[in-house]
């Protein structure tokens, strides 16, 4: 652990809960020697909910004056958005998955880290999580690891039995593992993960996505070359087996007779993009190029989230914050941040209930609506700025040493 920082800089409380930082904190983090603290993030995924979490987290450390660094592979979304704002960034060539590449990852992440020489190495999602976590690789310096949903979630059988080892074993090797939610927490604890775990919820940027009305949907419309008038889902994010894509076709064949109008928007790429194409055929509209998402968020009657399994998925708060109703899968990371009054959540796999919750809305508009007002006040309470103050904290108590969290069963999440 690292030790020799200021005293009095940062204190925890015996309820495992952080003190609050000053509204100034520029100076908070700084060594004795009187240089900012250093940290640097490590991330596989390039796009998603987890590249936006990192470059939050980097935008919001920055502001305090700390010098932030980023570890990731040299395509995709983070690493454009990392140079448009001047981030400092290294290469760090990494696959999704574990494989044949994966002794040369973590011999480039142990050869990053010792070059730069960060406080605090902030692990996000499962690859970093493994190729960091790994004996030696971080020499030494204190280590947060935040899984974005649980490796073991990715899988079956025997593999999923030997990734919950793995996790275990090292968890060990974090001064602070951080849940984005307390569904992500209970998994933990059901695998044996109880020490120095903390929950900090994701949130989102309530400047950036803000209620949208009538005549904003209208525009948004417009500006992407919709009907005006006809009921829309949307479904927003990587295109995967995750994120239940698959379910949401299956349902639309059951919707389609109840509600001919209706109109299919699955915005984002990923490995089964092709596959879905050729089942959705010529009434699905798939759109890959989607930068800004609000347009989306704007333009839909409802968002639909048919996840599979998730962390805490940016896309249902931000959806929430535009005023829109939401029908997700009842699952670990939704079941929390969607209450009744902001729309529906229906079984995990279950097309026929999908189907049904959101043949509801399109056929009630004024129901969505009312959900949807509901959902934009709901979702005051996931204010980013809040989420990256926590993070600050945490970031700060892991760098002085002052982090050490009690049992799981007895600790007071930060979020």
């Amino acid at each position: 652990m690292a030790a020799g920082r200021a005293d009095g800089a940062r204190r925890m409380t015996d309820e495992n809960t952080i003190a609050d930082l000053p509204e100034d904190a520029s100076t908070d983090g700084t060594e004795a020697q009187g240089r900012p603290l250093r940290v640097l993030h490590v991330s596989q995924p390039t796009t998603g909910g987890v590249a936006r979490c990192v470059v939050q987290a980097v935008a919001a450390q920055r502001r305090r004056g700390w010098e932030v660094s980023v570890a990731c592979p040299p395509d995709g979304r983070l690493p454009e958005e990392l140079e448009a704002d001047d981030v400092p960034q290294v290469p760090w060539r990494a696959e999704r998955a574990p494989g044949a590449s994966t002794l040369d990852e973590v011999r480039a992440l142990r050869r990053i880290i010792a070059s730069l020489r960060p406080d605090v190495v902030h692990l996000h999602s499962s690859k970093a999580g493994l190729a960091g976590r790994l004996p030696g690789v971080a020499a030494g310096r204190p280590v947060i690891f935040q899984p974005h949903g649980w490796s073991w979630l990715t899988c079956d059988g025997a593999l999923a039995r030997v990734s919950a080892a793995w996790e275990r074993w090292a968890a060990r090797s974090a001064d602070a593992i951080v849940c984005v939610g307390e569904g992500e927490r209970a998994q933990a604890a059901a695998k044996g993960i109880r020490d120095r775990v903390w929950t900090i919820r994701n949130g989102v940027d309530l400047c950036a996505f803000q209620p949208a009305d009538q005549r904003e949907r209208e525009l948004a419309r417009e500006r992407l070359g919709l009907a005006p008038d006809a009921p829309l889902v949307v479904c927003l994010g990587r295109v995967t087996r995750q994120k239940g894509q698959d379910v949401l076709l299956d349902a639309w064949d059951r919707l389609a007779a109840h509600c001919p109008d209706a109109e299919l928007a699955i915005v984002g790429t990923g490995d089964a993009l092709d596959g879905l194409r050729r089942r959705g055929g010529g009434r699905v509209r798939f759109v890959q190029d989607a930068t800004d998402p609000r347009d989306w968020y704007a333009a839909a009657t409802v968002v639909t989230l048919p996840s599979r399994w998730e962390g805490l998925p940016l896309v249902a708060l931000e959806a929430m914050a535009v005023g829109r109703s939401v029908v997700a899968s009842r699952i670990p990371g939704l079941a929390e941040v969607v209450p009744p009054e902001v729309g529906a959540l229906v079984a995990c796999g279950d097309a026929d209930a999908l189907a049904e919750a959101l043949a509801v809305r399109l056929r009630d508009p004024a129901c969505a609506e009312a959900e949807g007002e509901a959902a934009a006040v709901h979702a005051r309470g996931f204010d980013v700025a809040e989420t990256q103050r926590r993070l600050c904290a945490l970031t700060l108590a892991v760098a002085m040493g002052t982090a050490d969290a009690p049992a799981l069963g007895s600790a007071v999440p930060v979020g």
